[in-house]
């Protein structure tokens, strides 16, 4: 016969605010999520020749094809810095939040059939991807600063001119994870119910890429209105930040590195709570 005061050590109930987000529950369950980081990182490459040397292979690519295409046949300038730095810096820190945007956009469709069955912080998911994510920008960040290494040492030795807001770059990884987390548990909750919501989001970051000075830099971008709306993306402050801080070149700007910090704040607020309305009655749903 059951005891009717017997003491429970976990009770599983409804956020009763949308705002409401447990972070001392995420905190305990820190072993599940770095159990899902493994889990990310292994079965990425899982059964391939190469395995994680295509987070090298990939990059060093990208970066011929942008030097033929944009360098080459477009001609568009990069301010007087190597192009393989250039582009290298880029992309650093756009595929970093490429990977985490659109693989935390489907948390819930991509996990229905674990969240099904056991309960566990659903934020979990999602961060675990945003820190996953971190060993390939960790290798690619390592090949940047070897082209870097090998310009500043050899190539055109004193010519390129780092200075101390390369401190800074922690700081916009951290902003650059924000970001990318803000939007992918709010794309990943209207997928639930509208599907179509991943092929506008795949089509959105395509575009996205050419509207945040990855392949270009700022200083060709004359005309101020357009300049505005180039500012306006809050990607924009965190890339140039970078680029200025590693290579001395770039549109550094506080007013705009605090206006990337605070939509990001702004972002995971709305996304944080419209997730906790949504994780109520998504296995309904999905």
């Amino acid at each position: 016969m059951s005891d009717n005061n017997e003491n429970w050590s976990t009770v599983i109930k409804p956020r009763e605010k949308l705002l409401q987000l447990n972070l001392r529950e995420v905190w305990d369950y820190r072993d599940l999520c770095s159990l899902f980081v493994r889990r990310n990182i292994t079965t990425q490459y899982k059964q391939t020749v190469l395995g994680p040397l295509w987070y090298v292979i990939q990059p060093m690519i990208t970066v011929v094809m942008y030097m033929v295409v944009f360098g080459g046949i477009a001609k568009i300038p990069t301010d007087g810095l190597p192009q393989p730095l250039f582009y290298l810096g880029g992309i650093c820190m756009w595929q970093y939040f490429n990977d985490c945007l659109t693989k935390t956009s489907s948390t819930f469709t991509a996990n229905a059939s674990i969240f099904g069955k056991v309960y566990f912080p659903r934020l979990i998911m999602p961060i675990s991807t945003v820190l996953s994510n971190l060993l390939r920008f960790a290798i690619q960040f390592g090949l940047f600063l070897a082209v870097y290494a090998i310009y500043q040492i050899w190539i055109i030795p004193g010519e390129i001119h780092t200075n101390w807001y390369a401190l800074l770059i922690p700081l916009l990884v951290l902003m650059l994870a924000g970001l990318a987390l803000g939007f992918g548990i709010l794309f990943s909750s209207m997928t639930t119910k509208y599907r179509d919501m991943q092929l506008l989001l795949d089509f959105f970051v395509r575009l996205w890429m050419y509207a945040t000075p990855v392949i270009y830099p700022m200083s060709v971008i004359t005309n101020d209105k357009l300049r505005l709306v180039m500012s306006l993306n809050p990607l924009t402050g965190i890339v140039e930040a970078f680029k200025y801080g590693m290579l001395g070149e770039g549109q550094f700007s506080w007013g705009m590195l605090g206006y990337s910090f605070i939509f990001m704040i702004v972002l995971l607020t709305i996304g944080i709570v419209i997730f906790n309305r949504v994780q109520r009655t998504f296995m309904d749903t999905v």
